[in-house]
């Protein structure tokens, strides 16, 4: 009795604690409904899953081919299709995307959501650490919702971050440059970052044509600007960057999104010299 009394004297606490509880749903549903919002785009279709060609591609069984837009997924990987048949296989999907052209191999890219999940499927593989984000991603919500899932998966050793080496050492150009040809996240700090001529140059290390470097048209620099990126002062900062490693005298990625270049450590350090010893040549 005691016990009841202090509630009922308590109404107050009774209202706070229940707008409380409120409070939180609400946060959790506006957290979903914005992870949810993040990749899906327009719907372009739907359909029921059959079977699998590769870890990322799929038929429908009307024999639309789907291949997932926004990630990449190493090579030796790409065989590998238990994750994404546990994830949709056999399940009805929705395919959103900003419009539903087929690629040059007739396959429709797509963000694919399965009938009753939250998010797209992209973002549990990111998020098992099955897939890298692509560099082709535009949007900035869907690319921040696929890189949130890749850094958690990175962070803690999952799938494809469980070799270290899977995550590329500016500082390694040889290691890189190995990797020509592929999909790779690299990550160091920039030496320096100027324009020369019509490409900006991003590069970490002095000597430019040995080191890995990243280059930017000067035409793509207005968008970067307007993404609040200022290229130039990436210089000594720690910066991660994603796309296909080029061997154009040393290891290259270009890039032509924002999206491609993540900021790993704001903090500068003052150096001397730092120009490139054969920039431009």
């Amino acid at each position: 009795m005691r016990a009841n009394s202090t509630v009922m004297n308590r109404p107050g606490t009774i209202i706070l604690r229940l707008g409380m509880l409120l409070c939180c749903a609400a946060l959790l549903l506006a957290a979903s409904g914005g992870a949810r919002a993040a990749c899906t785009f327009p719907p372009q279709g739907e359909g029921r899953v059959g079977d699998f060609i590769d870890a990322r591609t799929f038929r429908l069984d009307d024999g639309r081919e789907i291949r997932l837009a926004g990630i990449e997924i190493p090579p030796e990987d790409l065989a590998r299709t238990d994750t994404l048949a546990a994830l949709i296989g056999g399940r009805d999907v929705t395919l959103h995307g900003p419009d539903d052209a087929p690629d040059r191999y007739g396959r429709q890219p797509a963000f694919v959501t399965a009938q009753g999940a939250r998010n797209p499927v992209q973002i549990d593989l990111v998020a098992q650490g099955r897939a890298m984000v692509a560099a082709t991603v535009a949007d900035p919500a869907c690319s921040s919702a696929l890189l949130a899932g890749e850094a958690a998966a990175r962070a803690a050793g999952r799938g494809l971050w469980a070799d270290p080496a899977a995550l590329k050492n500016a500082e390694r150009p040889d290691d890189i440059m190995a990797a020509r040809g592929r999909f790779a996240v690299v990550e160091g700090k920039v030496v320096s970052a100027r324009l020369s001529g019509a490409t900006f140059y991003v590069n970490f290390s002095r000597r430019w044509t040995q080191g890995f470097a990243v280059t930017i048209s000067r035409r793509m620099m207005p968008a970067f600007a307007a993404a609040g990126i200022d290229l130039k002062s990436l210089e000594n900062k720690r910066i991660r960057v994603r796309g296909w490693i080029e061997d154009r005298g040393g290891p290259r990625i270009e890039v032509t999104r924002a999206g491609q270049i993540e900021l790993v450590d704001a903090a500068t350090t003052t150096t001397k010299d730092v120009t490139p010893e054969d920039e431009g040549k």
